[in-house]
């Protein structure tokens, strides 16, 4: 029988070890809060006043920039809201363009900038080509592509001419200009002889 007792306090202390670990692992699962997983919800994560982001090419030049008076990021879509906003085009070789509204929403990790709200874009002119203007409540600007739409009713003033119509697609990269459901088309004499003279002095193609 003595030679048993070793034994028996062996296995009493390894079941007080054992009854020990699991009543302290048991307390510190009621004692220690987990929180639980954060529900992603349309919530600003964070802000700013006098917002400004510049985006630049592969070789570092500037080729957008947007600015407003105050941003918000949302985390759940990786978007940012702009209020007074201003964006700037000025991609090498095309004419810059400038766009404004009283708000925008810039998401699709900045390949679009949706402008509301008063929304206007304006071109430079140039040499070659009048101003331009196009004034909707909305336009989209897709800043990579250098194109501005909207299926909104939009009025676009490309020099002395006036365009009333409900959607609009205008693409910098090429200057062209598509206006859909056109309602009210005033082409301006002036424009019209510009293009012409422009047209007859181009140098013939040998």
């Amino acid at each position: 029988m003595k030679e048993r007792i070793p034994s028996f306090v062996a296995i009493l202390l390894l079941f007080v070890l054992v009854a020990s670990t699991w009543w302290a692992a048991d307390y510190t699962q009621r004692a220690v809060r987990i929180e639980a997983a954060r529900r992603v919800t349309h919530e600003p994560d964070s802000w700013a006043d006098n917002f400004i982001m510049v985006r630049t090419d592969p070789a570092g030049v500037a080729v957008n920039r947007l600015e407003g008076d105050h941003m918000e990021h949302y985390p759940d879509d990786d978007s940012y809201k702009i209020t007074n906003t201003k964006a700037i085009g000025q991609r090498t070789g095309s004419p810059i363009t400038i766009g404004t509204s009283r708000t925008a929403v810039m998401d699709q990790h900045g390949s679009r900038v949706v402008m509301t709200g008063d929304a206007h874009l304006h071109r430079l002119p140039d040499e070659d080509r009048a101003a331009l203007d196009v004034r909707s409540q909305q336009l989209t600007l897709l800043p990579d592509e250098d194109v501005t739409f909207t299926d909104l009713p939009a009025v676009v003033v490309n020099g002395n001419s006036t365009m009333n119509g409900k959607g609009m697609r205008y693409d910098n990269k090429t200057r062209t200009l598509k206006v859909f459901s056109a309602s009210d088309v005033k082409i301006s004499g002036q424009d019209s002889q510009s293009r012409s003279t422009t047209k007859k002095t181009e140098p013939k193609k040998p």
